[in-house]
């Protein structure tokens, strides 16, 4: 028999805590970060401003945890059933192109990358070092290690394959469907795109 939900003040509390979460996302997606206003959000959530500074404690904090919530690497777990006798390059493989295609169909974080690149704001640099972070764990301890005094050569490769998915993401999002001659909303295009982050990374840790 399925358990009863039963209604109270804490699941109230995290019901409406999502409904503010939400219409951040929703203002985001269809008006920008210009239209992150206190008054804008909570008309949107259908509650009271003032719920936002006690559930949250400023406009700040919320946006923030729902930056978080969106950021594809601040939420980047290995997971225990990962193998990682290659030095990590499968991982590699497996994060960079979840990484593409999880960003082509989140616009909500398309736009919070465009306002990371816009605007320079302390809830901003926050999540920016959080991302950081995270993949310092990653190298750190797992492709440093394999790479050894060329563990930075492979810092740069990742860098340039990672901001290659954000560009190619936010170009063909915005602007245009066509990067080199590929089209970039075809299925055929961005399979071309995933073969080659595939491919440089495969070359990285044979060469």
């Amino acid at each position: 028999m399925p358990r009863k939900v039963v209604q109270g003040p804490i699941r109230d509390k995290e019901k409406t805590k999502q409904k503010l979460l939400n219409a951040v996302g929703k203002i985001l997606k269809t008006k920008g970060y210009s239209g992150l206003m206190v008054s804008k959000i909570a008309a949107v959530a259908g509650f009271d401003k003032k719920l936002i500074y006690e559930y949250f404690g400023s406009t700040d904090k919320l946006i923030d945890e729902y930056i978080r919530s969106q950021d594809y690497w601040s939420k980047f777990e290995a997971g225990d059933d990962v193998d990682l006798s290659d030095g990590g390059k499968e991982l590699s493989k497996m994060a960079i192109v979840n990484q593409f295609e999880s960003l082509k169909k989140n616009k909500e974080l398309q736009k919070i990358l465009v306002w990371e690149m816009s605007e320079s704001r302390p809830i901003l640099k926050k999540i920016l070092d959080q991302r950081e972070e995270v993949g310092e764990v990653l190298f750190k301890n797992i492709t440093d290690p394999h790479f050894g005094d060329k563990s930075e050569e492979y810092r740069a490769i990742t860098a340039l394959l990672i901001a290659g998915s954000y560009h190619l993401n936010l170009y063909t999002g915005h602007n245009g469907s066509t990067f080199c001659g590929i089209d970039m909303k075809s299925e055929e295009g961005r399979k071309k795109i995933e073969k080659a982050i595939v491919d440089i990374i495969d070359f990285a840790y044979n060469k």
